[in-house]
């Protein structure tokens, strides 16, 4: 059965504004290299190439097997602009399901300029952002989850985070929606038989059945929901701070952390003046790690305009590292910083734990729970790997996600969701209370959509500007 309310992403309507015409773009990195690659897709792809091909055999491309690389140069008239590798893919099979041509040509700034200009100048547009792999989507190639998949995979900091993305690219996400909605349809369709012919000889659902399939609905939507939280993570990076009063070892832990000497280390107070941000794998995890300035009273005007920076971090963290002299008894000043944190993201880092431990740590326990208190020396690069634990721990939850699971790492599926599961609460809500059938056709119809919003069976064009406006211009 098929809802019959939402936007069709294949009508013609849709398709017309995007595919009618042919586009080209660059679809490598601007720079000096050994290659630059030059895509074009439509249905002029061929005839425009061929145009200003020559290649070293005499033969067109035409003449080749497709996907053949073909040798030769491409002219504009009598003067050759460069040496190149020409491959023609005919559609449906090609990266946009329509007729594509992909020449390489010498990279640098020049030849790909030179080639793009001739291109262009045969009745070709310059492609818009991302709109390759929107016509991919709208071609019914990959659907809305797998074309936003791909730049995940581009954007992939971790081998973890390249995983997760390559298998949303591959379907994984799109295969669990198909699956849920077509639960949903399952319902749907015995509740419209019994609201259409109720005096009809034919089996319907009981309150019995309906309420057993929607309990079941909710709790797969709910753990395609919980996962966003560490796929979230995975996608983004942990935005993670470290805070604590000038010199207890923050820049050494961040220098420990990274793997080299990123930050200035010494024994004069109020060195770091401003917020350094790094990127860092931790096992797989992909840290967005802010090394702040000492939080501390200062009448230094520059470092007093650092200690506001990390304060602001502070609120915005996902997890806050507080950096504590082990060696030293808990000062005003760290207690003003620990009340300043949200212990459940949250863990305190006794550093200089080489020089013997004096700070008594029943006074911490009053901030934070045990678990996150870990003694360290990061001169000595002792307890890095508890304190690694620990941040592994926090990510799963405790839990090590099984290769089998799929895990929402996009923030627009994770509000489809949660607009999902609240309908799917509401008619059960409903079915409990032996509601007419109606009502609970409605939250069911609700779900449909909401789940349809993920894959792109409920799309606008909106929407769709919207999410490829965020890939590179060739892709």
């Amino acid at each position: 059965m098929g809802h019959p309310n939402f936007a069709l992403r294949k009508s013609k309507e849709v398709r017309s504004l995007y595919i009618d015409d042919t586009i080209v773009a660059i679809a490598t990195a601007p720079g000096e290299g050994g290659i630059g690659i030059i895509r074009i897709s439509g249905e002029k792809s061929l005839r425009v190439t061929e145009e200003i091909f020559r290649s070293f055999s005499g033969k067109k491309i035409s003449d080749y097997n497709n996907r053949t690389l073909v040798y030769g140069n491409i002219v504009n008239g009598d003067q050759t602009i460069d040496e190149v590798l020409v491959a023609y893919m005919k559609g449906p099979h090609s990266y946009t399901a329509e007729d594509v041509v992909e020449i390489n040509c010498h990279g640098g700034f020049i030849s790909v300029k030179k080639i793009l200009e001739l291109v262009l100048s045969k009745d070709v547009r310059l492609a818009e952002a991302g709109e390759f792999t929107k016509r991919a989507f709208l071609n019914g190639r990959i659907d809305l989850s797998q074309a936003e998949a791909v730049i995940d995979v581009i954007n992939a900091k971790t081998s973890k985070s390249h995983e997760l993305a390559q298998e949303q690219l591959e379907g994984a996400l799109s295969k669990k929606i198909r699956e849920l909605r077509e639960d949903v349809t399952e319902l749907l369709a015995h509740i419209e038989v019994s609201i259409d012919y109720p005096e009809e000889d034919i089996e319907f659902i009981t309150y019995k059945t309906l309420r057993e399939k929607s309990e079941k609905l909710e709790k797969e939507i709910k753990k395609l929901y919980d996962s966003s939280e560490s796929g979230k993570i995975f996608r983004d990076g942990l935005k993670t701070v470290i805070v604590g009063k000038p010199n207890v070892g923050k820049s050494s832990l961040l220098n420990v952390i990274l793997g080299e000497k990123r930050a200035i280390v010494t024994d004069i107070p109020g060195t770091t003046r401003d917020v350094i941000e790094e990127f860092v794998n931790i096992r797989g995890i992909p840290i967005k790690i802010v090394d702040t300035a000492g939080i501390r009273d200062t009448e230094d005007v520059v470092e007093k305009i650092g200690v506001e920076k990390s304060r602001k971090s502070l609120k915005n963290a996902d997890l806050v590292i507080m950096v504590l002299d082990s060696s030293e008894e808990m000062t005003d000043e760290d207690r003003d910083i620990l009340e300043a944190i949200d212990s459940s993201k949250a863990i305190v880092l006794l550093n200089k734990s080489d020089l013997g431990v004096r700070i008594d740590t029943q006074k911490i326990l009053e901030y934070v729970e045990k678990d996150s208190i870990i003694e360290i020396s990061a001169l000595k690069q002792d307890g890095i790997e508890k304190f690694e634990d620990k941040i592994e721990k926090l990510v799963y939850r405790g839990e090590v996600k099984n290769s089998s699971e799929v895990v929402i790492s996009n923030s627009r599926h994770r509000d489809a969701l949660s607009k999902a599961h609240k309908s799917i609460t509401d008619a059960l809500n409903a079915i409990y209370q032996n509601m007419p059938l109606d009502f609970i056709e409605v939250d069911l119809k609700n779900i449909w959509d909401y789940l349809g919003y993920i894959n792109g069976d409920t799309v606008t064009e909106d929407l769709l500007d919207t999410i490829f406006s965020n890939f590179c211009i060739g892709k």
